[in-house]
């Protein structure tokens, strides 16, 4: 026990490190001026240079060796698991190669943010072709003979492979386009929200709809970002939005979904805190509840109906009949550029896309200066819609600037989560509506923190799932309640 003892007191120190460089990343999405972005860099360098030494630790090899698993509890083993994963990842990668990454991932994440504002893919590709080359190093490092691209999902999806995430995508897809091309050419069509809406009122909206969705304020903050995300874990979880005038449901369905990641790292037991168990088990994970809490609850009937009362209070007469019309509009159908701004239906169309191209990039199949005509082409194959500009199409998304290749499919294979976990939440919960007719979201907040939150990474992703739900996840849960919802909202 005193091996056990001694590696979860450099565990933690490891874990609390890792908490201030993640924040170092939150100001720079945040409040960091744009002058800094070459020292932030440096920074950012020299702490992950700081952890990779600690991951790398010859004395955590000794305490695993040291350590009896029989004589721990279930907690312990669970420890161990993630932090043999960990070690056995990290000792393979260079110290100077994961400092180089983070340097260069730091700077390009700015050089991204330039280019997009200014619509100039040739300013980034360069910047792209390098980071995805030091991602290739690094999987080529941990994979030796295996798959660059499942060593490189494996960081967000332990255990998932490329050849699984395939398979489940090739059976969403066919269905998922053919709903699209139903209610597209349904006769029964949603009018857009117009008018404009001040930033000020749909600031205060969104905190209070953070506060609706069980956000602890006492250990979180809400700022703006361009690219809306949630950062830390335990004490300190921050939320961030963006606002447009002319759309109040971007800022508010961005803070509902932030809040859905957020509150999964303020549910986990505070047992786990500062501790590999202390944090969301996979992306994928949570994914399902960022998705669970902005669409199968946020967007719901029952739902729509108290926000519409809430935004007539705020912003007054929006030219939308009544609550029923105002849930149509909230859930129209419109094949958009913006994953972030997608619908239901065709959000995952995104997603297969860009796991598709990803994949492609990591095996050699797709060059870096051809990605651009790539995405352009399969963009119009499936949308129907030519990409008018590149900030629209494949500079909008921040992931591959940071070196999150693998990342894409999580989201989608949060959707399948949030699918199975919303059908059995349903059966447990049969009055929920009367609840979110209400404001109230108690009863579907308590029931995911009680299935999924609380338990942070002592079980491994999919076994959350189906313990929560009784069987293992699969996508028929997603796609029955897409085909119900939309089938339902344009009478197909």
């Amino acid at each position: 026990m005193t091996a056990y003892s001694d590696l979860m007191t450099f565990q933690r120190e490891t874990e609390a490190l890792a908490q201030v460089a993640g924040r170092l990343q939150w100001d720079q999405e945040t409040m960091m001026p744009r002058g800094a972005a070459e020292q932030r860099g440096e920074e950012s360098g020299a702490m992950e240079g700081v952890l990779h030494a600690r991951r790398t630790d010859p004395r955590i090899g000794d305490w695993l060796e040291g350590i009896d698993a029989a004589s721990l509890d279930d907690v312990g083993r669970a420890q161990l698991r993630h932090i043999r994963r960990s070690y056995d990842r990290a000792v393979k990668v260079p110290g100077a190669l994961a400092a180089e990454i983070a340097r260069a991932t730091s700077v390009a994440q700015g050089i991204w943010a330039e280019a997009r504002a200014k619509n100039d893919v040739a300013h980034f590709l360069p910047t792209l072709a390098e980071v995805l080359r030091l991602k290739r190093e690094e999987a080529a490092a941990i994979a030796g003979n295996g798959d660059l691209y499942d060593t490189m999902l494996d960081d967000y999806e332990p255990g998932m492979t490329g050849a699984e995430i395939e398979a489940m995508f090739s059976t969403l897809r066919p269905r998922l386009v053919a709903l699209r091309e139903a209610v597209l050419g349904a006769e029964r069509q949603p009018a857009p929200l117009t008018g404009t809406y001040e930033a000020a009122k749909q600031m205060q909206l969104t905190a209070e709809l953070a506060g609706t969705f069980g956000y602890d304020w006492s250990t979180g903050r809400l700022d703006k970002a361009v690219h809306p995300f949630a950062s830390g874990s335990g004490l300190d979880v921050r939320i961030t939005t963006r606002v447009s005038e002319a759309d109040p449901f971007n800022c508010f369905y961005s803070t509902i979904h932030e809040v859905g990641h957020a509150t999964y790292e303020q549910g986990i037991d505070r047992a786990y805190l500062l501790t590999p168990l202390g944090q969301g088990v996979s992306m994928g994970v949570h994914e399902s509840q960022s998705r669970i809490y902005e669409n199968q609850l946020g967007r719901s009937r029952a739902f729509t109906g108290w926000l519409h009362g809430r935004m007539v209070e705020a912003f007054g007469d929006m030219g939308v009949r009544d609550a029923e019309a105002f849930y149509a509009t909230i859930n129209r159908v419109n094949p958009g550029y913006i994953r972030t701004e997608a619908d239901e239906v065709h959000y995952n169309l995104h997603i297969l896309m860009r796991f598709d191209l990803e994949r492609a990039l990591v095996g050699g199949q797709l060059e870096v200066g051809d990605l651009e005509e790539a995405w352009n082409s399969r963009f119009e194959a499936d949308f129907g819609v030519a990409v008018d500009k590149p900030s629209h199409g494949v500079l909008q998304d921040v992931h591959w600037s940071v070196g999150l290749f693998g990342y894409f499919p999580t989201y989608t294979l949060g959707n399948v989560y949030a699918g199975c976990l919303h059908q059995a939440l349903r059966a447990d919960v049969p009055d929920l509506d009367a609840d979110l007719a209400v404001g109230d979201t108690s009863k579907a907040t308590g029931w995911l923190r009680d299935k999924v939150q609380r338990h942070g990474g002592l079980y491994e992703p999919r076994e959350v799932i189906a313990r929560a739900v009784g069987h293992a996840p699969d996508v028929e849960p997603l796609l029955a309640y897409l085909e119900a919802k939309f089938g339902d909202l344009y009478g197909l």
